[in-house]
This record gives C-alpha cells, structure tokens and sequence, in this order.
C-alpha cells in the first residue's frame, strides 16, 4: 500500500521487486508468496458477518492481483518471473503444479506462489510454510513493517519486547502472533527456520541473508 490506506502503490511495489532483485542477481533462488491485505482481509470481512469461505475466496483473489502486479515489477528489472496460483486461471497465470514449480527454479526464474493454498480456512502464513516445504527451501523469510518479533503489538506498546531468537514452543506458549498457529506447527514439525524482518530499511532484505541485518529467528 506504501502511505496509501489501500490498493497498490506502483514505487512500493517497484522498491520491493528491486529489493528482491538484488537477491536474486546475488545467486539466490526465490520462491514468494504475497498477502492480500491491502485488497481485502477475509478474516476482517468474515468478522462483519461475511461467510469465512466466502472471504477468504476474495481473500485469495486479491493475492493473485498482488502477485501479478509484483511479477511486472520484477521483469521491469529482467528478472524472470512466475506467478503459479493455487486457484485455476489459465488465462492471466499458471497452475500451482510443484513439479512444474521446481522446472522454473532450475531455469532461474523468480517462482510466485499466488492464492494461498487455495483453500478457505488457512492463512497466507501457512501457505508459505507448506510451499516452502514442498519446494525444498532452506529458510522462510517473513517481511513485515517492524523489527521482529515482540512479546505485544510495538505500534501499540512502547515497551514490547523484542525478541532475537525463539523457540517454535516459544511462540506456539506464549500466544505470540507473528503467525498463525497453524504455520508454526507445520514449520515445527519439519523443521524450517523463519526468519522475521522489516522490509521498510533499503537493501535490508540483502543484509539479512548476508547475516548483517537484523532479524528475530524462529527454530
């Protein structure tokens, strides 16, 4: 959204593809999956009254608009992109098939995974964990607006705590929301570590997989 209170903005989305280009061009294979909060939240819709199976299918519609616009601000910089959706639409992108999804990142191509799961229920959190899983990567980097991961919200509280390294028991315990239980339980039981970060801070993307940026650890 940058400053906007919805939709997209064309820089942020550019200054984020250009962030994740120079991952790439560092050697990295690149898988994502992007969220759709700034179209439309199913949980929020679904608390308005809104049918959860409902919401959450507009829910993942958004994402693959998300996911188209990141994927042309990506070829914009020459990176070659993907965008593989859970939810069939032949005619604006491909099919998730995770066999065909692993052809594209043996041919250096940035892999998009749109639509969620493509089913109502799960979060985008637990999506990127089971894509992460399916497609063999060795870490999950999860971009946020702040630091890490505190102990309470630090836009609400001056005083959160912010954690450098947790337990998945830690989280799972304490109630910590950084994701859905769901996804934590799922990185648990197979054992990938989550990296949280903040993505506001130019080229900190970079830094963080370099091991300079500042990140909170979740294994």
């Amino acid at each position: 959204m940058g400053r906007q209170n919805f939709g997209l903005d064309v820089k942020t989305v550019d200054r984020i593809a250009g962030e994740v280009g120079r991952v790439y061009t560092s050697g990295y294979a690149v898988c994502i999956v992007i969220g759709g909060g700034n179209i439309f939240r199913g949980v929020s819709a679904a608390a308005h009254g809104m049918h959860r199976a409902t919401a959450d299918n507009i829910g993942m519609l958004a994402t693959i608009m998300n996911s188209i616009a990141f994927q042309n601000s990506l070829e914009k910089n020459g990176i070659p992109t993907r965008v593989m959706s859970a939810v069939a639409m032949p005619s604006i992108c491909e099919p998730y098939i995770r066999r065909k999804a692993l052809r594209h990142i043996e041919k250096k191509r940035v892999v998009i995974c749109a639509a969620g799961s493509g089913n109502p229920y799960f979060t985008t959190d637990t999506a990127a964990i089971l894509r992460a899983l399916e497609l063999g990567c060795d870490v999950l980097l999860k971009a946020t607006k702040v630091a890490g991961v505190y102990d309470s919200d630090p836009e609400q509280n001056q005083n959160a705590t912010l954690f450098r390294n947790l337990s998945y028991r830690d989280v799972l315990d304490k109630n910590i929301r950084v994701m859905d239980q769901t996804a934590i339980t799922l990185a648990q039981e197979n054992n990938i570590p989550i990296f949280v970060f903040s993505l506001m801070e130019e080229g900190h993307l970079e830094k963080v997989l370099s091991g300079e940026g500042f990140c909170s650890i979740i294994s």
